[in-house]
């Protein structure tokens, strides 16, 4: 599929447009702080990345070979817009399987109708991604993701800062900016240490994300299933969202296992990042314990509509990873030491499985009595 075959059709599906205004118009519902001042912000979290960049370069021996770490303030609106530009690269070859146009087009009956159910079905995608983006917005500090692109070469490779929201949260708890910053960065530059002095961990990332991505086929049967699976879950008095949101449930077996391995990565990687995060930095920031627990409290508190989003959307099974990630970062190391878990950095076949991430004996098994440990 050409470039211009690929906008065709994400066009078609999705009004980008939508899904921006939209997401714009929630996230300014969040009042911004007064005090908030995005020049000085950005000059000091530029000196924070890369004294970050240092502190976990000393702690886990991973330097980027991508030079150095670049950060970047933005506002809400900024964020949506990064992410609006990555979803539309990521996902517009496979777009076009989702055309509600095509299908209705095929019907000499229905064909009339292929125009006002084509605008009527990319508005309302537009518009769910939207509420989902703006609400996000209001919530995310920071972030890094290779799969997070800019329009421009030279502003890839970026780790971003919500510059707002980090300043309302720490108005809120009274957190001492500077040490909040740092801790932050850390967090941040030890994900792009991970996909950029970890050579072939970027590659892998991004193809078991668009292989999971290009599994994806439209069936509406499934969803008549998915309604009978989730009405036997909560029968069972089991939440049917827990593991992997509404996605969960309209995938098949075979798709599972393909989401179910990004998972398993992404609990191993944000586990290490919330562990370096607080091992780097513990000579630097006395507060850490106490940002740590703000959060974590902060993750559990939403409630309501939002708790309910937070379900569909799969989020709470991501908080989950950065909790099953530490797990299986302190058995290892509690087993062999930062040696034993350097052991899953040597390649993809190294990595632990989800079930692997649940029980990390099984994954010290595996790879505890091979000769590699030694070699």
């Amino acid at each position: 599929m050409t470039h211009s075959e690929i906008e065709t059709a994400d066009a078609r599906t999705v009004s980008w447009g939508a899904a921006e205004r939209v997401a714009g118009w929630v996230g300014d519902r969040r009042r911004v702080p007064a005090t908030y001042d995005p020049d000085q912000l950005q000059g000091e979290f530029e000196e924070l990345t890369a004294r970050a960049e240092e502190l976990v370069a000393e702690s886990t021996g991973l330097r980027s070979a991508s030079g150095p770490a670049r950060a970047r303030v933005t506002d809400r609106a900024g964020w949506v817009h990064a992410n609006i530009a990555s979803f539309q690269r990521l996902l517009g070859p496979h777009l076009a399987r989702f055309d509600p146009a095509r299908a209705v087009a095929s019907n000499p009956v229905t064909e009339r109708l292929a125009v006002p159910v084509g605008a009527a079905g990319r508005l309302a995608t537009g518009t769910q991604i939207g509420l989902v983006l703006g609400w996000l917005s209001t919530r995310v500090l920071g972030q890094y993701d290779l799969l997070l692109t800019e329009e421009s070469v030279e502003d890839q490779d970026l780790v971003y800062f919500v510059g707002p929201n980090v300043v309302a949260l720490e108005q809120l708890n009274q957190f001492d900016p500077g040490e909040f910053r740092l801790w932050l960065a850390l967090h941040e530059v030890t994900h792009r240490c991970q996909f950029t002095a970890i050579p072939w961990m970027r590659d892998y990332f991004v193809t078991i994300v668009e292989e999971g991505i290009g599994s994806l086929e439209p069936d509406p049967s499934r969803f008549a299933e998915a309604l009978r699976r989730m009405a036997d879950e909560i029968r069972a008095g089991r939440n049917p969202l827990r593991e992997n949101g509404a996605l969960g449930l309209v995938v098949t077996p075979e798709q599972l296992e393909g989401i179910q391995r990004i998972q398993a990565l992404m609990s191993l990687l944000e586990g290490h990042g919330d562990v370096t995060m607080d091992r780097a930095g513990a000579g630097a920031i006395p507060s850490a314990a106490h940002f740590a627990e703000v959060l974590r409290q902060r993750r559990k508190q939403v409630r309501g509509p939002a708790r309910l989003l937070q379900q569909l959307i799969g989020l709470e099974a991501k908080l989950r990873q950065y909790e099953e990630g530490e797990r299986f970062i302190a058995a290892v190391e509690g087993s062999g030491g930062p040696e034993l878990l350097d052991v899953a950095w040597r390649g993809p076949e190294w990595l632990p499985t989800l079930g692997e991430i649940r029980d990390p004996g099984r994954w010290i098994s595996r790879v505890g009595t091979t000769p590699a440990l030694s070699g």
